[in-house]
């Protein structure tokens, strides 16, 4: 996999690629406040395709959004085309995890006629939201937003650090969690921070309710097929997770024992379920 970099509206977007132009084309959409280092396991088992993976914006090496700008679902879907016609295609296949699974959905739902075929590991749609906490959903937003401004970010003595502290959050392993930092920090004055946004770490101002959600998948009319870890996690419970597959109009589910990494974690096992799937006609 090789640096890229491209401009979207003014917005530098750098990446990785394999550079197998002519093969398939897959666009691999990472999770949240991780980013293109995530398929770096994988990208070898997906040789015979032409795989692109962005740091999506405010991610790894990709500039932030502009101040006043919000990191939402709706603007993300529209990186994301944005990304795929700086790159000249018209039609593509998805491949994501975690969020970059929720924002691949979208877009499926959203721009059928782009999206070829869509592979989701550990998500599929969005998280709905209760429409009686949306007036609190709201607040608590706004409040931690106000708070941010002016918060100084962590500052590291030399990567080691970085990398235990995403060991611990995510249960990652030390190699997977090395590629992850070494592509999320910055050299600064005095040492290292991470170079994600701050502001990704904000609560979503609002959310889908259930009802929205379902919709939402049942509008994916793409060939999908969804990896899913077991245990699943608490965010997406089953047998929640599974129904949710059983709407999608051309859906099928491979659940493997592993973690919520387990494309980084166990990526032979997630490329075998894979197959040739990304690559179908």
């Amino acid at each position: 996999m090789r640096e890229f970099a491209l401009d979207i509206s003014g917005l530098r977007i750098a990446g990785l690629r394999n550079g197998n132009t002519g093969a398939p084309r897959v666009l691999a959409l990472h999770g949240w406040l991780d980013n293109a280092a995530s398929f770096l396991p994988l990208a070898p088992h997906l040789a015979q395709l032409d795989l692109v993976a962005p740091d999506l914006p405010g991610h790894g090496r990709s500039a932030h959004l502009p101040p006043g700008a919000d990191y939402s679902f709706a603007g993300a879907l529209h990186s994301v085309l944005d990304i795929a016609d700086a790159l000249g295609w018209e039609r593509f296949a998805l491949l994501g995890h975690s969020m970059g699974a929720g924002i691949a959905s979208l877009v499926a739902a959203g721009a059928p006629r782009r999206v070829e075929r869509l592979l989701a590991i550990e998500a599929l749609g969005a998280l709905p939201e209760d429409p009686a906490r949306t007036a609190a959903r709201l607040r608590d937003a706004v409040a931690a937003a106000r708070a941010l401004r002016g918060k100084r970010l962590r500052l590291f003595p030399d990567p080691e650090p970085a990398v235990r502290a995403r060991m611990q959050a995510n249960g990652l392993c030390e190699p997977v969690a090395r590629l992850l930092v070494e592509r999320g920090l910055e050299a600064v004055d005095g040492g290292w921070r991470w170079s994600s946004d701050p502001r990704l770490t904000l609560p979503t101002m609002v959310r889908m309710t259930d009802a929205q959600v379902d919709d939402l998948v049942a509008g994916i009319a793409c060939p999908t097929r969804v990896v899913y870890a077991d245990p699943p996690q608490p965010y997406l419970p089953e047998p929640e997770r599974s129904r949710r597959v059983r709407l999608l109009p051309q859906g099928e589910l491979v659940v493997l024992p592993g973690t919520h990494h387990l494309h980084m974690e166990d990526p032979a096992a997630v490329a075998a379920a894979i197959g040739d799937f990304l690559g179908a006609a």
